[in-house]
This record gives structure tokens, sequence and C-alpha cells, in this order.
């Protein structure tokens, strides 16, 4: 195959951290205000923005509660995790699991809170459950978005909202590129790095009246850390949702994210963002028919992520082959790219089945991804020659 010319202006495709917002430049962070206590009134302010301006590209209703805090997503998550999940007589919890993520906040529930009647319903990469056969009457934990699986769920109709439990969602690669559904869900997080290319080590944590009276009237059997505390006196502290974080934030790391908020309103918030990943998918979909090596990991299509778009490999010349020729495969594709600076960071999770994962988020631009696919072509064919398989 003829080797391509023209190569993506951004080579960046990676998953997380994910690609900065088009023609950004460090040029945004001189505002930051370093050196100051974020509890001065100037830096309160930035923490105070970004918590109004969360609100309101992703519509989130007003009687919910937004607020930073440590860790990134996995942090929001634990936090939620630790504080609300163990009352009863809701004893009933429903893990739902179709990624690795999912399956370590599974795993943390058993080993950590060690909570008794819990459902895991595991199910492999590329599919979801059978949300029918569900019986879902307690508390839920789930993904929106399948992150290393490439597989979201397409809506929240499944949720019965007037159940007694809450829903605890991680919605990291969801957010600002999928319209998630308020009215079903009671705490959700999320991570600065991802949909909008901010950077790591924040997260958001997004609580619902009903789960602010959970926290009220349920305190947990077991210690909880500083960290991840979100009470006050023995009452939800409405005080980390109004700017006043737990710990000290990265004020370059939060005029970053303002800058990128800002970016997101002004080119029209949340329809534009999910109008650009998608649009990225809808790319990738149509090359995805004409190719005879590759194929979406999700195995329904209403399922296939339009951010961490998820890749397997099913060249009828491959199809049988071991898993370590697969893996070599895709290690081959990954270090031409690489080398040729065309995408970096591309490669499938390390525990999903071999093949490629690009990130298809708001923040990456669709001529990119155009560009980027005959690559793809070229850099396959050239790896069956380096391995001489034919």
């Amino acid at each position: 195959m003829t080797r391509p010319l023209v190569k993506p202006i951004r080579p960046e495709f990676s998953s997380g951290p994910c690609a900065k917002r088009p023609d950004w430049s460090l040029q945004a962070l001189t505002k930051a205000t370093v050196a100051r206590s974020h509890r001065h009134k100037a830096a309160k302010q930035k923490l105070e923005k970004i918590i109004e301006l969360t609100k309101s590209i992703l519509e989130i209703p007003d009687n919910y509660f937004v607020g930073i805090v440590p860790g990134s997503d996995t942090g929001a998550i634990e936090m939620a995790m630790w504080n609300l999940l163990g009352p009863r007589p809701i004893n009933m919890l429903d893990m739902l699991v179709w990624d690795s993520f999912g399956l370590d906040w599974a795993n943390d529930i058993q080993s950590q809170l060690k909570l008794k009647d819990v459902v895991i319903s595991k199910v492999d990469y590329g599919l979801l459950p059978d949300f029918s056969k569900e019986n879902l009457q307690g508390d839920i934990v789930f993904n929106w978005n399948g992150t290393t699986a490439g597989v979201c769920i397409p809506n929240a109709d499944w949720i019965n909202p007037n159940r007694d439990g809450i829903t605890i969602c991680d919605a990291t690669s969801a957010a600002f590129a999928m319209k998630l559904d308020w009215s079903k869900l009671d705490v959700t997080t999320f991570s600065w790095q991802k949909c909008l290319g901010g950077e790591a080590g924040h997260g958001m944590l997004i609580v619902s009246p009903k789960a602010v009276k959970r926290i009220n009237e349920y305190n947990p059997d077991w210690p909880i850390p500083k960290l991840f505390q979100l009470k006050k006196n023995n009452m939800f502290n409405q005080e980390i949702f109004s700017g006043s974080t737990i710990n000290t934030p990265s004020m370059i790391c939060v005029e970053d994210f303002l800058d990128t908020l800002n970016w997101a309103k002004n080119i029209g918030g949340l329809s534009e963002l999910t109008f650009r990943s998608e649009n990225n998918l809808n790319i990738i979909k149509d090359w995805v028919i004409s190719s005879n090596w590759i194929d979406f990991l999700s195995e329904n299509s209403n399922t296939i992520s339009s951010t961490s778009i998820c890749l397997k490999l099913i060249d009828p010349l491959i199809i049988n082959e071991s898993l370590e020729l697969k893996n070599n495969i895709e290690k081959n594709i990954i270090k031409l790219l690489e080398e040729e600076k065309v995408a970096f960071d591309i490669g499938s999770y390390r525990s999903a089945p071999p093949g490629l994962r690009i990130w298809g988020g708001p923040t990456v631009e669709s001529k990119d991804i155009q560009l980027l696919l005959p690559w793809l072509d070229w850099a396959y064919a050239e790896t069956l020659k380096k391995l001489n398989i034919k």
C-alpha cells in the first residue's frame, strides 16, 4: 500500500490524558493565580466559575450540587462509594461491569467495603448486560461509557428513579460528549483530563438531593479518610460544592480547565460538543464498513462509544492466530504510527483484546480523524509485510 502523504495536524489520540482543545497553547495559563492561597477570593472565584460553567454546559438541574475533589475520577467515584454505599435496609447493591474500571469499583466494593448482598453483573468486552433481566431495586453502580471497552449505554431508561436505592455513575469519558439523564443519576463523577482535555489529578462530583439525604442520614461503619469526607459537623458539607475544596488544587490546572470550559461554552455548549464527538465516530464507522481487517469491539451498533472508540482485529488472515501474534501486530502498528508522528497512544487497553483505541472526543478535530485512517491501513499492511503474514 502507498504511504500516505498528509498527516494529522495533531497526533494526540490518547484516551487519557486526552487532546487539548483546538488552538490551545501555554498562553491560556498566563492568568493563573499561582503562588496564592486557593482560599483567597481571587482563586476561589475561579473555582466557583468552574462549578458554574460545568453546571451550565452539562445542563445539570439547579438543585444538584457540583464539587471539585482530589484524585481525578478515581478519587470522585471512591469518595462516592465510601460515603454512600452500605445502609440498611437498602442492603441490595447491583454493580454493573463492562469494562476494566467498572471491575475495579466492583473489587473495591467487595474487598475494601466488604458489603454483603452485592450482585455483580459482569459481561465481556464489547457487551452490555441485559438490563431487561436485571432486578435493579437497590443501589446501582455503573459506568456510562466503558473507556477501556468502547461500549456505552444508549440511554438510562432501564433505571427506575422511584426505587429506594441511589445510582452512582462513573461518567468520566461521557460527560461533555454524551447527554446524561440527570433524572436517573444521584452521584455522577468525571475528571478534567477526559472529554475537555484538561490536566490530570482533579475530579468532579455531582450530587442529587436524594444523595444529599443519604449522606445526612447515613454514617458508614468504616472510617473515612479526610480526603473522602463529605460531611462537616455530621451534615453534608456544602462548602465543598461552592469552591472550598478539601485539599489544595493546582491553580495552573484550574486555569487550564477554565479555558477549555469557556471554549466549550463559546462553540455552542453541550449540543456542539456531542455533535463533534458523534461526527468523529461516524467518520470511523464509514471507514470500518469498507475495511476487511478491523471492526468495532462493541457488538451492538447502538452501544458504540463516540469517545473511546475501540477496535479489534478481524482479518481472516490472522483471526485464528495466537494472542501473542495479534499483540505483536498491535505493537508494530503503534510503533510505526508513533515513529511517523501520525498517532500517539492508540493501542488497546492492556486487558482488552488486541486492536486500537482512538479517542474521538470533542477536542479532536474531524479532519485529523480523516487524515489518520489511511495511515492505519498503511501501518497494518506494513506490519503484515514485516511479520511475513500472507
